[in-house]
């Protein structure tokens, strides 16, 4: 993306009434007046969630109507002028998954390994890529949200992990080939050594790269809500992103980030919206910022974790909140602010090829501590080591000197 190009923002889309369980009977009304709010702050994309086992119940069954309804919510979004992404396993959302029953109990068998099961989801990703295909705002289709999330009830290898996305990708392109095909994984991906979702996979299969910023991961226990190391960390993981790449120029999609309690008070909400994306949007890397989430969730509902309840940028009755109204005033604003010639912090540990040497950059290492000191004097790089000494890819990445960590 050249860096003249305008930093995309949106929101993930929860609905205000009945959380995702309002797809078993779909109001447009009630998602008109959704997209309104969001709208309203400037916001141009939203990123929308069918649930996976409603629309394919049986390996052999698509529902039509479950279609027809992601194709009329889309339609609703483009008459805010909102752009779309679809997420298509669902799968994993606020601490609940969501398996057609195919996949469980005496049927129980691995998304990832068994090979009926991946061809019932091809199937799925086939028809669904081709049907949102047909709506001009439609510009993405992601694997799942945070399909890692599967794992270990769903057990893989880091083979099987990378065959499969790659698969998916690849049956995504063909049947929508005008569309960004994505591959969506938590940072577990990038801190845990033994998890079987790589680095790797993150930045080479899909059109773009994208990272999940969630300071609850250990970053806000390091130095508060508005520490250099919480705002920072959303910078963080897209450095890490960019580094690891082979394409100097690949972006990379801030997909979801949220201010969630307790760690970001609410007093403190509008701040950490202001100190993280004044950091992070200063990233040539960085494609667009996609918040989590639109809505708040319904108090009525149970059993969810308390966090989850208020990571909306608007409230169930419609009422936007100060992240809400401090990302209005940042997407006004509709500045990109890059530094030419940054510093590059060398890092030793090749993501790529030394996967078990993720705790390495985690949250409160040697390394991420080095690189967050030095960032509080302006945007520093990081650089894999084998690419430090090759000019050209550290041009390319508006790289002029090397550090090494003290």
């Amino acid at each position: 993306m050249p860096l003249s190009d305008p930093i995309r923002y949106g929101a993930n889309y929860v609905p205000s009434a009945g959380w995702f369980h309002s797809w078993l009977d779909l109001s447009l009304d009630a998602v008109r007046r959704d997209f309104e709010d969001l709208a309203s702050i400037g916001l141009d994309h939203v990123r929308v969630f069918p649930i996976w086992p409603w629309i394919q119940p049986n390996r052999a069954m698509i529902r039509q109507r479950g279609v027809d309804d992601l194709l009329a919510l889309i339609d609703v979004a483009a008459e805010f002028d909102l752009s779309v992404a679809v997420d298509l396993l669902q799968g994993h959302l606020s601490s609940f998954d969501f398996l057609p029953s195919w996949v469980l109990t005496w049927h129980r068998r691995s998304l990832f390994t068994d090979r009926d099961v991946r061809d019932g989801i091809a199937t799925y990703a086939d028809l669904i890529a081709r049907a949102v295909a047909t709506r001009d705002n439609v510009f993405a289709v992601t694997l799942g949200n945070e399909v890692n999330n599967l794992y270990p009830s769903n057990p893989t290898t880091p083979e099987a992990s990378t065959a499969w996305a790659a698969e998916l990708v690849d049956v995504v392109r063909s049947a929508a080939p005008g569309l960004l095909a994505l591959h969506s994984l938590y940072d577990a991906t990038w801190y845990d050594p033994e998890h079987p979702f790589h680095p790797a996979d993150n930045v080479d299969l899909g059109d773009l790269t994208t990272v999940h910023s969630w300071v609850f991961n250990g970053v806000s226990a390091i130095d508060g809500p508005l520490g250099p190391a919480t705002v920072g960390h959303a910078d963080y993981l897209v450095e890490l992103a960019a580094a690891t790449s082979l394409d100097p120029t690949r972006p990379v999609w801030l997909q979801e980030i949220g201010a969630p309690l307790p760690d970001v008070p609410e007093a403190h909400a509008a701040e950490f919206v202001r100190r993280t994306l004044d950091t992070v949007t200063a990233n040539p890397a960085l494609w667009g910022v996609t918040w989590w989430c639109s809505h708040d969730l319904e108090p009525s509902l149970a059993d969810f974790p308390e966090r989850e309840y208020d990571l909306g940028l608007f409230t169930v009755d419609h009422r936007p909140k100060p992240a809400a109204k401090e990302l209005a005033t940042i997407i006004g604003e509709r500045r990109r602010r890059t530094e030419e010639g940054r510093p590059a912090l060398r890092c030793d540990v090749d993501l790529r090829t030394e996967p078990w040497r993720r705790a390495e950059v985690a949250p409160g290492s040697a390394f991420h501590t080095e690189w967050v000191r030095l960032r509080q004097t302006g945007p520093v790089a990081i650089v894999a080591g084998d690419r430090a000494a090759d000019p050209g890819h550290l041009t390319t990445r508006g790289i002029d000197t090397v550090l090494t960590q003290e």
